[in-house]
């Protein structure tokens, strides 16, 4: 057998938490193993929606998201790629009063977290957005929010993080983690050890199935994002558009390329599983989501819908992810279950991560995330 390969961390996913950590932390000259089952960005961070948005997050989210927002910034400085990202400005917008004052409300909480959201309805409404249907009543817009294409945000991190020192390791899979005489063992299943001083796992929808073997399970379930996008279109659609509301069927997202095309997601989830690695899309899902569109913007209902997709996420009952130390185990770390929103936070996940692993603390606070509050949680 061959000799482990020892490294100071290793980071377990390369999805676009683990991609940044692993860049971060060769920033702060850790030395890094990242290690993905198949290939950097291919799972939920390369099938989800794009959306880098910071408002109707949960309020104690909003420094992590702030903080990444301006990684996200910064991406061509950093990484040498922009992966796209534009900041179009983000409108969410109401079809009810008992929902308008639901984004009032937000607004005013989340403006002392430095989210300076402009609410409009009536007349200013449509004469910024002349676009918008009949059924619209006002809008939640955010200036400085916009959308990336998440088939190359991942990729671009692994990447930068291999030419920043890190040693990627794709397609290979963990079996086993374990810590044994103050260092973490990690098998993968073509028989190679890896050994590390400290270990994170940022395995996304297989987060869990680590984090049981130490102790620490957690009631993690999976669905799959319906996507889709449409022929392209001469460009029109600035920011990105969504709905406010607290219906499941009603929360269409939508945002339009520079390249024309429009990608649609939300209004319903679909099947996804774990063990086999696979998630689908319901045509009935994707004609609600068109259906959807339309009542936000009109002018769309003749549009083609040329290709679907899906991914695996992991979802939490919080809806709340888990980001942080272990409460068992020393010099371990998570950070997955992100519950489908965690696009625009993986920069700064990543970041942050890689400040806590280097130096035990964080400047951003990220408690309420604990692992710690499913301690008793089934296994």
């Amino acid at each position: 057998m061959s000799e482990p390969f020892r490294t100071d961390v290793i980071v377990v996913g390369g999805g676009i938490m683990g991609a940044a950590a692993a860049f971060f932390l060769r920033r702060r000259g850790k030395s890094v193993a990242l290690i993905e089952r198949a290939l950097i960005g291919q799972q939920a961070s390369g099938t989800n929606f794009g959306n880098v948005r910071r408002q109707g997050r949960f309020l104690p989210q909003l420094p992590l998201a702030n903080r990444s927002r301006d990684i996200w910034g910064r991406l061509n400085e950093l990484i040498g790629e922009d992966a796209e990202f534009l900041a179009s400005g983000h409108l969410r917008v109401t079809y009810d009063d008992e929902m308008t004052a639901r984004i009032e409300t937000y607004a005013r909480d989340a403006l002392p977290y430095g989210l300076d959201l402009q609410i409009i309805g009536g007349n200013r409404l449509r004469e910024r957005f002349p676009f918008l249907g009949p059924e619209v009543r006002a809008g939640s817009y955010a200036p400085h929010d916009g959308h990336a294409n998440p088939r190359l945000a991942a990729p671009a991190f692994g990447r930068a993080a291999r030419r920043e020192g890190a040693s990627v390791f794709e397609r290979t899979e963990i079996v086993a983690v374990e810590r044994d005489a103050g260092m973490f063992r990690v098998e993968a299943a073509d028989g190679r050890v890896f050994r590390a001083e400290q270990l994170m796992i940022a395995a996304g929808a297989w987060g869990n199935r680590l984090s049981e073997q130490f102790g620490e399970p957690v009631p993690l379930v999976t669905h799959g994002p319906q996507m889709a996008v449409t022929e392209p279109i001469p460009y029109a659609l600035e920011p990105v558009l969504g709905v406010s509301t607290t219906k499941l069927e009603e929360t269409v997202y939508f945002r339009q390329v520079k390249r024309g095309n429009i990608v649609i997601g939300g209004a319903a989830r679909g099947p996804a599983s774990a063990d086999t690695q696979r998630a689908s899309v319901k045509p009935e899902n994707t004609l609600l989501q068109f259906t959807q569109i339309t009542r936000v913007v009109p002018a769309l209902a003749r549009l083609n819908i040329i290709r679907v997709w899906s991914g695996v996420e992991s979802y939490l009952p919080d809806d709340i992810p888990i980001m942080g130390p272990s409460a068992k185990v020393p010099d371990l770390y998570y950070a997955f279950g992100f519950c489908g929103h965690g696009f625009q936070l993986g920069p700064g996940v990543g970041d942050v991560m890689a400040e806590l692993i280097s130096t035990g603390q964080t400047t951003t606070p990220i408690e309420p995330f604990s692992i710690a509050r499913f301690a008793s949680a089934p296994a």
